[in-house]
C-alpha cells in the first residue's frame, strides 16, 4: 500500500494537468496547440511550485516513462501494417541524409568550437537518434562525463521546446500536408515527446505518422550504441575499457509493444467504437507524460549551461532541421 501511495500523488498530478490541457484545448480554434503541448507547457509553468515536494518525484518520473510508452503502445490501434511499412521505408531513406549531417556537422563543430569528442558525440547521437534517452544510453557506455551529458541533454531540451512551439506554425506557413510534416517532425525534432507534442499539434494524422518515423529512428539506438563502444575502445588507453553493452538494457521495448497493437488493427477485428476510445485513451496517456516531464523541467538548470556546446547542439540541430525538410520534399515529390 507504501508503495501505491508513493507513486499516486505523481500520476494524479499528471493526469489533472492532462484532464486540464483536454478541456482547455477543446475552446481554443481550430485546436491550435493541442493538449500535448498544452500539458507540456502547463507542467514546466508549475516546476517551480512542484520541485520542492519529494513526494511527488517517484509518480511523476514513472509517468514520464512508462506511460509515455503505454501512449505509443495504445497509439498503434490507429494503424495497419500498410501504414507502418510505407513511413518506415521513407524513414530509413530520410535519416540517410539526416544521420550523415548529424554526425558530419558534429565533427566540424568539434574542430571549430574545439569541444571533445564525447560531447561532441553526444550532441549528434542526440539529434540522430532520440534526444535524451540516446544521450543517457551512450554516455555511460563511452565514459562521458556528467558534465558532458548534462550540456547534451540541455542543448536537446532548449532546441525542442522551440521546435515543439513553433514548428505546427511553421508547418502551416510552408504548407505542409500530414504526410510532410509527419515525416519532417518525425527525422528533425529529437525526444519521442517532443516528435508526439509537435506531431500532434498539428494533426492526428501527421502525429501518428512522426511516431512512426520517430520509432523507426530509435531502433538505430543499437548499433549506434554498438559502434561507439568500438570507437571508445580505439581512442582510450588499454587500463581503460569500456562498459560492456548489455542490448537488451539499451533495446527500445516497447517498440514492440506497438507494433502488436498495429498487428490486431490490421486484422479488421477491432470495431470502429472501440478503436476511437482507445485512440483517447493514447492522446490522453500522451498528454500525462508530457505533463510530467515538464514538471521535472528546470529552466534554472538549463541556464547554467556553457555557451558553446549549446550553440553547437543548435547548429547540428538545425542542420538536421533543414536537410529533413528537402529531402521529405525531394521524397514526396518523387512518389508523385
Amino acid at each position: 500500500m507504501s508503495r501505491t501511495k508513493k507513486y499516486l500523488s505523481g500520476i494524479m498530478l499528471s493526469g489533472g494537468i492532462a484532464a486540464t490541457a483536454y478541456t482547455i484545448s477543446i475552446f481554443l480554434p481550430a485546436d491550435i496547440l493541442g493538449e500535448t503541448l498544452i500539458a507540456l507547457m502547463i507542467g514546466m509553468m508549475l516546476n517551480p511550485l512542484v520541485y520542492r515536494y519529494d513526494v511527488l518525484n517517484s509518480g511523476i518520473n514513472w509517468t514520464s516513462k512508462k506511460i509515455l510508452r503505454a501512449g505509443i503502445i495504445v497509439a498503434g490501434i490507429t494503424l495497419s501494417f500498410p501504414q507502418v511499412i510505407k513511413a518506415g521505408k521513407y524513414a530509413l531513406i530520410l535519416m540517410a541524409f539526416t544521420l550523415s549531417t548529424s554526425f558530419g556537422v558534429g565533427y566540424v563543430c568539434k574542430r571549430v568550437f574545439k569541444i571533445n569528442w564525447k560531447l561532441a558525440s553526444l550532441l549528434s547521437v542526440s539529434t540522430a537518434i532520440c534526444g535524451g534517452t540516446a544521450v543517457a544510453t551512450l554516455g555511460p557506455t563511452i565514459r562521458a562525463k556528467n558534465r558532458d551529458i548534462a550540456y547534451a541533454i540541455s542543448a536537446t531540451f532548449i532546441f525542442d521546446i522551440i521546435t515543439v512551439i513553433a514548428f505546427p506554425w511553421i508547418g502551416c506557413l510552408l504548407g505542409l500536408g500530414d504526410t510532410g510534416y509527419g515525416l519532417w517532425i518525425g527525422t528533425a525534432v529529437n525526444d519521442t515527446s517532443s516528435v508526439v507534442a509537435a506531431g500532434y499539434a498539428f494533426s492526428d494524422a501527421a502525429g501518428s505518422l512522426a511516431t512512426i518515423v520517430k520509432l523507426t529512428r530509435t531502433l538505430f539506438i543499437v548499433p549506434i550504441v554498438l559502434i561507439f563502444s568500438w570507437i571508445y575502445t580505439k581512442k582510450e588507453t588499454p587500463s581503460q575499457t569500456a562498459e560492456k553493452v548489455n542490448i537488451h538494457k539499451i533495446f527500445p521495448w516497447f517498440i514492440l509493444g506497438f507494433l502488436a497493437v498495429v498487428a490486431i488493427r490490421s486484422t479488421g477485428f477491432v470495431p470502429d467504437n472501440i478503436v476511437a476510445g482507445l485512440s483517447f485513451l493514447s492522446k490522453f496517456f500522451l498528454s500525462m507524460a508530457l505533463a510530467a516531464i515538464g514538471l521535472k523541467t528546470s529552466l534554472k538548470e538549463v541556464a547554467g549551461v556553457g555557451i558553446k556546446p549549446m550553440v553547437a547542439g543548435i547548429i547540428i540541430d538545425t542542420s538536421v532541421v533543414f536537410i529533413s525538410l528537402f529531402a521529405q520534399a525531394g521524397i514526396l515529390h518523387y512518389i508523385k
